[in-house]
């Protein structure tokens, strides 16, 4: 499949995330995380469709589950008492 690829997509991903990716690609031996993103990508779609129902928040198609407060960067305090 050699097609053109005239867009650039930037994705920000969280830590976990990211492991996910990189695990993937090395269990099927793909070259780059791009070419493992697009393979997910193509999956995905093919496997439960689009939902463009309004409303609906990018958070809520994560990986992982981040709670109601979204995507945080660790709460240092939750830390304080370990």
């Amino acid at each position: 499949m050699n097609e053109l690829r005239a867009e650039r997509l930037q994705v920000m991903l969280s830590p976990e995330e990211l492991v996910a990716v990189d695990d993937f690609r090395f269990k099927h031996r793909m070259p780059t995380r791009a070419a493992a993103v697009r393979e997910l990508l193509k999956v995905g779609l093919a496997s439960v469709g689009t939902n463009a129902t309004a409303g609906v928040k990018s958070s809520d198609y994560g990986v992982f589950g981040r709670g109601p407060d979204g995507h945080t960067q660790g709460d240092s305090s939750s830390n304080a008492g370990d």
